[in-house]
């Protein structure tokens, strides 16, 4: 009988190199780029599960310089599919790769596996970055993944990140950012816990609302590619906006408004009725949630032009075409590539998921697809439509509309 091979060991020496030679240039770029102090949490060398809130791009390094040891980030599987970018990444830290807006128990037998070999595992149990400034819909899995672990759950907070780079903006703003370690839970104090409780009290101690805090953030272009988050326009439904500088038009109507260094809005014409960002973005879902798909069978709610890839998970990406002609239906994309057309019907769609400012992956007939536009393109409205189709034909149109 031939031997089973060993398997190799998630955590290895070359990460704790990594964390002690790329820290202090990580920490001062995070001083430099996103003026964030870091608050340090040395005391506490225990393995935790530690579940932070998202605001920006740096963020997972913002929670890993916060501990003395290296910590293992569980991150987007588009991350792993970049070729020798890749695999360097996970060679140096080895994250835990998990698919885009799908239950993956995968990871969670890595995680399982990493914190054996005595791990701290960092989540970001959103999924995702803010687009409106408060913490958005957490999975519920996410309360039955701390009881698998039976680890002390680290609360992380990160705050000011809207300010300093909002998801959708192009550039970072000049203002000042704090990450520190907020709270921690002992593993015996949840583990009668039922799910529901313990969820709900995880949702309460990672939100946070940016805006509605103190803070100035300066930039000449503060408003600019807020279209990439925001579609909806108080005055005609689906807007056609466009972003100058700090201030952002609706094409079709004419609404235009100012984003101000404090977050707030001001409308330039009387038309625009929210003042934060978060207020626009639940009116937005409310107004998605409204919507009657079955008057959107013939005629498309709106088209882009784009660019396709077919992604194979951790390996790579391979380009299917550019310029193609991207619609959504009430029921289904069309890709229209000039000489054929592809029909991609949501019924056959098993999940979707906004992937960084602007681009989507959805899961279609066992393989991963990727679409990307230009630097305007609004993503987030493709993948809000297929999760009110999908909720609709369940019955629940309140259930979440991806993300």
């Amino acid at each position: 009988m031939p031997k089973k091979r060993k398997k190799k060991k998630w955590i290895r020496p070359i990460h704790t190199v990594t964390r002690i030679v790329l820290g202090p240039i990580l920490r001062l770029l995070s001083k430099i780029i996103y003026h964030c102090t870091i608050k340090r949490y040395y005391k506490d060398k225990r393995q935790f599960l530690i579940l932070s809130n998202h605001q920006t791009a740096f963020d997972q390094f913002f929670v890993g310089l916060s501990f003395k040891k290296h910590v293992y980030y569980i991150t987007n599987d588009d991350l792993f599919s970049n070729g020798f970018t890749s695999w360097l990444i996970n060679f140096l830290v080895k994250p835990i790769p998990i698919k885009k807006g799908a239950t993956d128990v995968k990871a969670v037998m890595d995680c399982m596996r990493v914190a054996k070999e005595g791990g701290s595992i960092v989540v970001f149990p959103e999924g995702n970055r803010t687009y409106s400034g408060k913490t958005g819909e957490i999975k519920d899995s996410i309360a039955q993944l701390a009881k698998a672990l039976k680890l002390p759950i680290c609360f992380y907070h990160i705050k000011g990140g809207f300010g300093v780079e909002p998801r959708w903006a192009g550039k970072q703003r000049r203002g000042k950012m704090v990450s520190e370690v907020y709270e921690i839970l002992e593993y015996e104090n949840f583990k009668d816990m039922p799910n529901d409780e313990l969820y709900s009290l995880i949702c309460d101690k990672l939100y946070i609302n940016e805006c509605h805090t103190g803070g100035e953030f300066y930039s000449k272009k503060s408003a600019e590619y807020i279209e990439r988050a925001f579609y909806y326009c108080p005055k005609c439904g689906f807007g056609e906006w466009y972003s100058n500088r700090d201030t952002f038009t609706c094409k079709k109507c004419g609404t235009s408004a100012k984003y101000l260094p404090s977050k707030e809005i001001v409308s330039l014409n009387g038309d625009f009725e929210f003042k934060h960002t978060d207020e626009w973005w639940d009116a937005q879902y409310s107004f998605v949630r409204s919507l009657d798909l079955t008057k959107y069978i013939d005629t498309p709610l709106f088209t882009d032009t784009v660019n396709l890839w077919e992604v194979i998970p951790c390996k790579k990406k391979i380009p299917l075409g550019n310029d193609i002609k991207l619609s959504a239906y009430g029921d289904r994309y069309e890709l229209d590539f000039g000489d054929r057309c592809e029909v991609v019907s949501f019924e056959d769609i098993t999940s979707a998921g906004v992937l960084g400012k602007n681009k989507f992956n959805y899961y279609f007939d066992k393989k991963v697809f990727q679409i990307k536009s230009d630097e305007r393109f609004c993503a987030l409205k493709y993948v809000n439509i297929y999760y009110h189709a999908f909720n609709t034909r369940k019955g629940d149109t309140n259930a979440t509309l991806g993300l």
